[in-house]
């Protein structure tokens, strides 16, 4: 655990990312966020389902980070989606993918100076819409995993509806000093 999440409780039960996000992942990250390069999502898919296969989570159903509708309608797509039912296709467990909602849009988090300005813009962010989850061992998908927060925010949301637990697995984790 880092040392600032020994600090406060969480829901969240554990953060994991195979990678560092610089040089090459960084790079193929933004080509899928940003460049509209979903192609290269079943390949991204594939470096997790390696890495889980050598680190195995609990978890019965993966699930995305959701977008906001309205950033959903400016880029076409959600890759955290994209990644969830890649990843899902390759190691055999169901993505559920309209039950946790992002009902708040804020400003993307890349923007946020500090981990705090990254609590307070994702706070209350999500819900979990039903109890579809109560009960489930989840895994949460993301592309990056910069303080943890929209993770945790999303975490909370779940376990309010029931969920046993969640975990977070990104490609990436951004180090920062």
């Amino acid at each position: 655990m880092c040392p600032g999440c020994w600090q406060r409780p969480t829901e969240i039960d554990g953060i994991r990312s195979p990678f560092r996000f610089d040089e090459v992942i960084r790079k193929a990250i933004h080509e899928l966020k940003y460049r509209n390069l979903k192609a290269i999502s079943p390949r991204l898919a594939e470096l997790l389902a390696d890495y889980l296969k050598e680190n195995p989570l609990p978890g019965e159903v993966l699930a995305g980070v959701p977008l906001h509708p309205r950033r959903l309608r400016e880029r076409g797509y959600n890759q955290s989606s994209l990644l969830a039912r890649e990843l899902g296709k390759r190691i055999g467990l169901p993505v559920i993918e309209d039950c946790l909602i992002r009902v708040r849009q804020a400003q993307p988090q890349v923007k946020a100076v500090d981990v705090e300005e990254r609590r307070r813009n994702v706070a209350d962010a999500f819900v979990c819409r039903d109890e579809r989850l109560k009960g489930k061992h989840i895994i949460l998908i993301d592309d990056v995993c910069t303080s943890g927060a929209t993770l945790e925010s999303c975490a909370v949301a779940l376990k309010d509806k029931g969920a046993t637990s969640v975990w977070g697995l990104t490609l990436a984790r951004e180090i920062r000093n």
